[in-house]
């Protein structure tokens, strides 16, 4: 990259203080102009939310005011220190993009932004962000986002000499810093306890939500590729029945976006559930809770051994997880996907993406049915001839398009949204797709435990069932997932989960079923998931935790 001499930064700061047409502005006019425009247009969600904690009531109009002068002296300040001939328009048009992108939302969804949420945008491919490119999403851009962005650009400014625009800046600093300390010091503790005691209130404000968030991120996953930690290496398979002579397959299927309290395995009054309630042996566990509120978080976690309490995603994203674990001790393993990725999860096993080129009956532009994961399955249990462990990934009931995920023959609830744009459907419409993307997967579950029972000649099988975190479906004005876990309701993190094991699986590895049934209202999490498969296929190793293995007690060990 070549560098302009200083002689030419100043002539083509003369120019641009020199351009012809509409009468210029100052830059302080201009920067003052975005900030009003970013904190009023751009912030509705913030506004909307602030209102509710703290009503517009005579006692509390001079401490609104103030709030409002305090966000835009702030964010006039931040602006301001960035306006430069060559900075201002860029970073003011990232900025209103942006902006109109978050408020949209947050607005639209109730979504809030922090790290994780950034993250989870990042990780996510493009068939599932496509689902949220709608024509209401475009309009809102184009009116907050595109237009002022044009006229940022279109409008003239008057720029001073460089020693003249730096003593401005210092000036501007100067009374800004001025202005926030008369405005906060009398506010401070009626600002500190609606900020303290609402949280969500700074992941709504837009643009510092992002730019905080975003920068986080950057600072976490811009260093150099670290080597990744070995985890369990002394891990060996005991066989709690030595005399077992046949393989054993135990399919572990991570569901996407699922509730516990739409299962009617769990009490809920709709038939969301008509084959698996039919299925003898299943359990459904009606109390488990979701480590995250998002893939990008959940998915890791429940495979790394840490428990949400000392989870962190760059430390596991550093370390082997339960597949490698499993890999090491002697088991076969492989992943199939049908969603955006295993998030590194099976980075180090054998794993596969479901395509419409192997699946053309179950795929469309709007991605792949669940069904498509049980293709070829019946083929790859006639191969084995070791014991393994294969994971199923689906996209479940991801939204907003909760009516691309189930086929003609599963729209038994109506009428259902049939829109990515959940506020063109009132929310029995959409609670209708989502159920019946609910009862798509128990179509899913049951034709998996078919094919199971199909090869249970040559193998002894089992399958578990978890959803890796709920969604919100219009609850407290919230939809989708991905808020933060502190503030996020239970029906984005009350998840199911659900077992089965067939006669030969209980006995060769000494399940209590009935033991498991009476422990079916007990609370589980995502933190068991890791132990209890090392436990339940007698995986032995110095990380084992016998307290968060759900089978430990329900065990007959040799």
């Amino acid at each position: 990259m070549i560098l302009p001499r200083p002689a030419a930064l100043l002539h083509a700061w003369s120019r641009a203080a020199r351009r012809p047409g509409a009468v210029p502005l100052r830059v302080e006019w201009l920067t003052v102009s975005l900030a009003l425009f970013l904190l009023v247009f751009c912030n509705v969600p913030f506004w909307s939310r602030l209102l509710a904690v703290h009503p517009l009531l005579p006692a509390n109009a001079a401490g609104l005011l103030a709030a409002f002068a305090f966000l835009l002296v702030t964010l006039h300040l931040a602006l301001h220190l960035l306006a430069w001939p060559w900075v201002l328009r860029p970073v003011g048009t990232v900025l209103l993009l942006s902006g109109a992108v978050v408020s949209y939302f947050a607005g639209r969804y109730g979504v809030m932004v922090d790290v994780e949420m950034v993250r989870n945008a990042l990780q996510t491919d493009a068939r599932e962000a496509w689902d949220l490119v709608t024509p209401g999403l475009a309009a809102h851009v184009a009116a907050l986002g595109v237009l002022p962005a044009f006229l940022l650009w279109r409008t003239p400014i008057r720029w001073r000499s460089p020693g003249r625009e730096i003593v401005n800046k210092g000036l501007v600093v100067l009374a800004s810093v001025v202005l926030l300390a008369g405005i906060g010091l009398p506010c401070y503790q009626t600002f500190s306890a609606v900020a303290r005691n609402h949280r969500e209130l700074r992941l709504l404000l837009t643009p510092l939500n992002l730019l905080q968030a975003t920068s986080r991120y950057v600072r976490h996953h811009g260093t150099s590729p670290q080597a990744v930690v070995p985890f369990g290496t002394d891990a060996v398979r005991v066989a709690s029945s030595p005399q077992r002579s046949r393989p054993a397959v135990t399919v572990l299927v991570i569901g996407e976006t699922a509730r516990a309290d739409h299962f009617s395995l769990n009490g809920y009054p709709r038939d969301t559930n008509p084959l698996l309630s039919r299925e003898p042996g299943l359990i459904s566990f009606a109390d488990t809770w979701s480590c995250g509120t998002e893939t990008a978080v959940s998915l890791p976690c429940m495979f790394s051994g840490l428990t949400r309490k000392d989870f962190d995603v760059d430390q596991a994203s550093r370390q082997e997880g339960l597949l490698d674990i499993l890999q090491r001790a002697g088991l076969e393993v492989e992943w199939q996907d049908n969603q955006s990725g295993c998030k590194g999860v099976c980075d180090r096993v054998v794993h596969a993406t479901v395509k419409a080129a192997t699946s053309p009956g179950r795929c469309t532009e709007h991605g792949c049915l669940d069904e498509a994961l049980l293709e070829g399955l019946g083929s790859r249990l006639d191969r084995l001839d070791r014991d393994a462990v294969i994971v199923l990934h689906m996209m479940g009931s991801h939204g907003p398009a909760y009516h691309h995920r189930y086929p003609a023959s599963s729209g038994v609830f109506r009428p259902a949204c049939g829109t990515s744009e959940l506020d063109q459907c009132s929310r029995e419409e959409i609670v209708n797709a989502y159920d019946n993307s609910i009862r798509y997967t128990d179509t899913v579950l049951a034709g998996l435990l078919g094919i199971l029972r199909q090869h249970g000649d040559r193998l002894d099988t089992a399958m578990i069932y978890v959803s890796d975190h709920g969604e919100s479906l219009g609850e407290h004005g919230l939809y989708l997932h991905g808020t933060p876990y502190a503030l996020a309701p239970d029906g984005q993190k009350h998840v199911p989960m659900l077992m089965w094991f067939s006669d030969g699986f209980q006995r060769d590895f000494g399940v209590d079923t009935d033991c498991l049934r009476k422990r079916r209202t007990s609370a589980f999490s995502h933190d068991h998931l890791f132990h209890s498969m090392l436990g339940l296929l007698d995986v032995h190793t110095g990380v084992y935790r016998r307290g968060l293995d759900l089978f430990a007690d329900c065990r007959s060990m040799p």
